[in-house]
């Protein structure tokens, strides 16, 4: 039993989850607008932290977004009016899952151009070098392997 409980307690920590750094102070007393607060919490990247929604950060922006969000949905706005006011203060930078459109394109396209410029970059050195196994030697005459033959012979004597 005693060998148990440190892997209960690793799956416990593991099962539960990601932490949201949602603070009791921002959370709304109706749980369906704060059901959408979250909704559009997961939907925005924190600035900060980058590879975080602003519901999973701990840093003081990602807090006054959270504020923000929660501000224009009880003033009434609708889930697309808060995320089109984020948006037209922080950019589209500001989705986690950014339009696709000529402003973001390098965001969209930009990793598989570079992979694919890294492929033709190794293609084109392996054919100048005259392929990955041959190390670009030309192959030996009839002399040289004579020659060769006739070193075998006196090694094996």
């Amino acid at each position: 039993m005693r060998r148990l409980l440190p892997v209960l307690a690793l799956v416990g920590t593991v099962l539960k989850g990601p932490a949201l750094a949602v603070q009791p102070s921002e959370v709304l007393a109706d749980p369906t607008m704060e059901a959408r607060a979250r909704e559009i919490g997961r939907e925005l990247r924190c600035l900060v932290c980058q590879n975080q929604s602003i519901d999973d950060s701990d840093a003081d922006l990602a807090r006054d977004l959270r504020v923000m969000v929660r501000e224009r949905l009880t003033a009434g706005d609708s889930d697309r009016q808060v995320i089109d006011y984020i948006v037209s203060r922080y950019g589209d930078f500001v989705l986690m899952k950014p339009p696709v459109k000529p402003e973001t394109w390098a965001l969209w396209f930009g990793p598989a151009a570079i992979g694919g410029a890294g492929l033709l970059a190794l293609v084109l050195y392996f054919r100048r070098r005259g392929g990955a196994g041959s190390g670009g030697a030309a192959p030996l005459s009839a002399a040289e392997e004579e020659r060769i033959a006739r070193m075998l012979e006196d090694r094996r004597g």
